[in-house]
């Protein structure tokens, strides 16, 4: 859970209203494990690395209550490594920087943010995070496919609009992203699902315009069904630029007993339209398998073990530590293991 740091409570007497109330949160996550990886002929590397579990971040985030169910909001997020002490120095508040207008109507949100497509692969079990995740096949660096987008994951200088929670479990979004003379980030999506009971379904899209002639596309849907002892997720992912194909699908599953969970998943992500030895021929295809441990030592932190392994084809190189050293050739495999700590503030 988050905790309110600083809560201030502005007040004015206007005729026939009540007083605006707004807050801010200070919050965030630290996050670090022993880690071990394996990749082909580069070799073994011991790590103590950051975002085993979850991302490590801090943030600020504040509401301020309009009246009559008017919200302004501002949501302003940094990752960080915590094992060296850094964060992402070119976008400070690179995870996501947004201010947004809340009320019956839905959302109004503009600045970087998550691109449609993200949100439907957050539910993965790993949480797109550490050696198990669909992130070393879905956002690695060659999932771009060399069209040069930036909005794999986020949009610089988007404007989105968010539809209302009561709408009887269906949910959606739609963004466009200016591109401001910066070729890669001008694109345009949307999201639409359907949530009650144990089901969750989704389907999402994004173009992206790029220097060349040809768009550079993302389209996935995703399936999550809540059973009395366990989840069960799928997600199918697609990514395309001229005749260059990715298709990712995953089925995982999360297991929660007393104040234990088991993760485990399992993916494939299958290559086409590339010339043979380019890592994006029709052969150039991995898999991976991943099972994880977690221990909730309360509602704010946890410890976990995660290990797994990415078996490639071809000139393939997917590797678990999202991106292959230079010293890992196509067809090798990746493993790798984590022991890590977890805190929520």
């Amino acid at each position: 859970m988050n905790r309110t740091l600083i809560v201030l409570t502005v007040g004015a007497l206007f005729a026939g209203t009540a007083a605006a109330q707004s807050s801010v949160t200070l919050f965030g996550i630290a996050d670090l494990s022993g880690r071990s990886v394996k990749n082909g002929s580069a070799g073994s590397q011991k790590q103590l690395a950051s975002g085993g579990l979850a991302t490590s971040r801090f943030g600020l985030r504040g509401v301020e209550d309009l009246g009559d169910g008017l919200f302004a909001r501002f949501h302003l997020e940094a990752a960080v490594n915590p094992d060296v002490g850094t964060t992402d120095t070119s976008k400070f508040f690179g995870r996501r920087s947004t201010v947004s207008l809340e009320g019956r109507f839905g959302e109004f949100r503009m600045g970087r943010d998550y691109n449609p497509t993200a949100m439907n692969t957050f539910d993965e079990p790993f949480g797109l995070v550490g050696v198990g995740t669909i992130g070393n096949f879905t956002y690695a660096g060659s999932a771009a496919l060399g069209s040069g987008a930036t909005t794999v994951l986020r949009n610089d200088n988007s404007f989105a609009y968010f539809l209302p929670s009561k709408l009887g479990g269906i949910y959606g979004s739609a963004m466009v992203a200016a591109g401001e003379g910066v070729a890669g980030n001008k694109g345009a999506g949307g999201r639409i699902g359907y949530a009650a009971g144990p089901l969750d379904v989704g389907a999402a899209f994004f173009k992206t315009e790029t220097a060349s002639n040809t768009d550079y596309d993302q389209s996935n849907i995703k399936a999550i069904y809540k059973f009395g002892f366990a989840s069960l997720n799928f997600l199918y992912d697609t990514k395309k630029f001229g005749s260059l194909k990715r298709k990712m699908t995953m089925i995982g599953t999360t297991i929660p007993f007393g104040q234990s969970e088991i993760r485990a998943a399992y993916a494939t992500n299958n290559h086409s339209g590339g010339a043979a030895g380019s890592g994006f021929a029709n052969a150039d295809d991995s898999k991976l398998m991943a099972l994880g441990y977690v221990y909730n030592l309360s509602k704010r932190s946890a410890m976990y073990a995660t290990v797994s392994r990415i078996t490639n084809d071809g000139a393939a190189r997917a590797s678990v530590s999202n991106a292959p050293p230079a010293g890992m050739l196509g067809g090798e495999k990746s493993s790798g293991y984590e022991f890590g700590l977890m805190h929520r503030f």
